[in-house]
């Protein structure tokens, strides 16, 4: 982002970090702990985390859940929570790399920025945001790579190769947008059509794109969008993108921008990497492995990874429970991006010869996971387990998710497939 849109300098956030008594090192690895030893646990690489998480990348600290873990609470314990950065940030682990809450003079110093088209600029601090009106959002939270190792059954894609650990399903408070930008009588110019969220970053390289992601104004998604402040309860860690986080119920969490520091309303989508090539779909699918490389994502033959696709995932059984041969009950959850009401989840246990539906449980919110329960058997020998969901609109599940192939490996959600030997 440009300099003039963050409310903090790199020699102000030194200063800041000073005055919290933490430790500031520029160009220094914020995870010094992650490099004590080969093969770091997650409790490590990012203080206060279960060690039992699988780390993907300890240098940028990017980790997942394990089902067995992600199954134990209907709203994920920061403990457990996936985490997913993109560069290694300026400061000490103290502040970035835990999940504590961010050092009280932090949040007293942190403004966010509301400009562009708008008749009057503002600065607005956590106190301002404090003082109004706060509105719930319980909403399933997923990487947008979540699932991607599953595209190597045709080709691998770049990135980490998250399984199915990447999402997590949570409670935020915050004050809605819409709300906010009345209650600023921020007036948007005629000609502004999206909305920018920016959020403190600093990229490897001084010349670095910085995170900032787009929305259409008159996007119903943004109806209810909250500037969030609190994460189950509590303020959100840095590592979750506190201490304020924009949070678009139903969206991939790349596009509820952590750390926010600005609002900004133009007549153009962000010029950001983040935006025009990085998180993107193919307009065209599946992408051609030979034809479509990487870096050939752009605004004219791609669009951004908004709003989750339909997915389900199978909780229980997992191999790790050795279930034994005969009935069993199988469980797990659906979300889609709160749209249109899931109305069914179809079960296999014997490979999809057979499908039965589930008894789906009321969710807390449209966007929330939808916990199902359906009747199963297994046999002695090899038992390949099947899900499938569908909502009211009649989007559904692929048979074959490489059928969505391309070479990011976004938005995974091919009918859930789990072997189980007995």
């Amino acid at each position: 982002m440009l300099k003039s849109q963050v409310s903090l300098s790199r020699r102000e956030f030194g200063a800041l970090m000073g005055a919290a008594g933490l430790t500031y090192g520029v160009g220094r690895n914020i995870f010094p702990a992650a490099f004590a030893k080969e093969t770091p646990n997650a409790a490590q690489v990012i203080k206060g985390k279960s060690p039992e998480l699988i780390v993907i990348n300890a240098k940028l600290g990017v980790m997942e859940t394990p089902l067995p873990l992600l199954r134990q609470h209907p709203i994920t314990p920061k403990e457990m929570l996936f985490v997913r950065f993109h560069y290694p940030h300026e400061g000490d682990q103290a502040w970035y790399g835990t999940t504590a809450a961010p050092p009280a003079e932090l949040v007293k110093n942190w403004t966010l920025d509301v400009g562009g088209l708008v008749q009057r600029d503002r600065k607005v601090s956590i106190a301002d945001l404090q003082k109004m009106a706060q509105e719930k959002r319980v909403s399933v939270l997923q990487c947008a790579g979540n699932g991607r190792s599953f595209f190597a059954q045709k080709q691998k894609a770049v990135g980490g190769q998250w399984k199915n650990g990447g999402m997590a399903n949570l409670e935020w408070e915050g004050v809605p947008l819409r709300h906010f930008l009345e209650e600023m009588k921020v007036l948007p110019a005629a000609s502004a059509q999206w909305l920018t969220a920016q959020g403190f970053d600093q990229p490897v390289t001084p010349e670095g794109s910085g995170f900032s992601k787009s929305y259409r104004l008159a996007d119903a998604a943004l109806d209810h969008a909250i500037i969030a402040l609190k994460m189950n309860g509590e303020p959100i860690p840095a590592a979750h993108g506190g201490p304020v986080r924009l949070i678009i119920p139903g969206f991939y969490g790349n596009m509820c921008m952590k750390m926010l520091t600005g609002l900004t309303l133009m007549p153009e989508q962000s010029v950001s990497f983040y935006q025009r090539v990085g998180y993107r779909m193919p307009n065209e699918l599946p992408a051609d492995p030979q034809t479509f490389k990487a870096d050939d994502y752009t605004i004219f033959n791609s669009k951004p990874t908004y709003g989750h696709v339909i997915k389900s995932v199978i909780f229980s059984p997992l191999p790790e429970d050795k279930p034994t041969a005969g009935n069993v009950e199988i469980t797990g959850v659906a979300f889609n991006d709160g749209t249109a009401a899931i109305t069914s989840v179809e079960v296999s246990s014997d490979g999809g010869q057979t499908w039965t539906k589930a008894e789906i449980k009321p969710p807390a919110s449209p966007w929330a996971w939808h916990h199902w329960t359906a009747k199963g058997s297994l046999k002695r020998g090899s038992n390949m387990l099947m899900c499938r969901a569908t909502d009211a609109l009649g989007r559904t599940q692929p048979i074959e998710g490489i059928s969505r192939w391309q070479p990011r490996g976004y938005e995974w959600n091919g009918v859930e497939r789990l072997q189980i030997d007995v």
